[in-house]
C-alpha cells in the first residue's frame, strides 16, 4: 500500500489537499480510453470531456463520493483560489462507475492557463446513501478536508492525480 500513496506524497497531494490515508479501494479513471496514473501529464485536448471513473473492488451495497479539484488554481506559483472544484458525484454504488451516482456539482473541464496544474480525484466511502445534502456555494476556495468533515465522509479510500499544462500551438501537431 505504501507504493500507492508514495506518488501522492511526492506530488504534494497529501499535504496540500489530503491528510495521509491508507488506500482501500481501487479507482480507475479514463479520458477517451487513456488511463490516468499518478503524476502523468495529460494534454488539455485529451481531458476536454468528462472522464469515466470506475470504483473497483467494493461491495455493490457500498456508496462512494467522488471529488475532483485543482489545488493550483489559478496558477501554481500563486494558487490564491485553491482548491478549485471541478466535480462532485455522490451515491456511486460500489463496482460501478460515476454515471450511476448523483452529480452534485457538474463537471467543469480543466483549463490550465498558467504553469503545470495538478488535478486530483478523491474517492470517499459513504456511511449511508445520500450523505451530501448541500453543494458548496462556490467552486473557488473549496477545501476537500472540510468538505469531508462537514459531510461525515472520513478519510479517503482512494486518490489519483494527473498534471496538465496549456497546450501551445507547437505542441499540438
Amino acid at each position: 500500500m505504501a507504493r500507492t500513496v508514495e506518488p501522492l506524497i511526492v506530488g504534494r497531494v497529501i499535504g496540500d489537499v489530503l491528510d495521509s490515508f491508507i488506500p482501500a479501494i481501487s479507482m480507475s479513471i479514463k479520458y477517451s480510453n487513456k488511463r490516468v496514473f499518478n503524476g502523468y501529464e495529460l494534454l488539455p485536448s485529451i481531458i476536454s470531456h468528462k472522464p469515466k471513473v470506475e470504483v473497483q473492488g467494493a461491495d455493490l451495497r457500498s456508496f462512494f463520493t467522488l471529488v475532483m479539484t485543482d489545488p493550483d488554481f489559478p496558477g501554481p506559483s500563486d494558487p490564491y483560489l485553491k482548491e478549485h472544484l471541478h466535480w462532485i458525484v455522490t451515491d456511486i454504488p460500489g463496482t460501478t462507475d460515476a454515471t450511476f451516482g448523483r452529480e452534485i456539482v457538474s463537471y467543469e473541464i480543466p483549463k490550465p492557463y498558467i504553469g503545470i496544474h495538478r488535478y486530483v480525484f478523491v474517492l470517499f466511502k459513504q456511511k449511508r446513501r445520500q450523505v451530501i445534502m448541500n453543494p458548496p456555494s462556490s467552486r473557488d476556495h473549496f477545501n476537500t478536508r472540510n468538505f469531508a468533515l462537514q459531510n461525515d465522509l472520513g478519510l479517503p479510500v482512494a486518490a489519483v492525480y494527473f498534471n496538465a499544462q496549456r497546450e501551445t500551438a507547437a505542441r499540438r501537431r
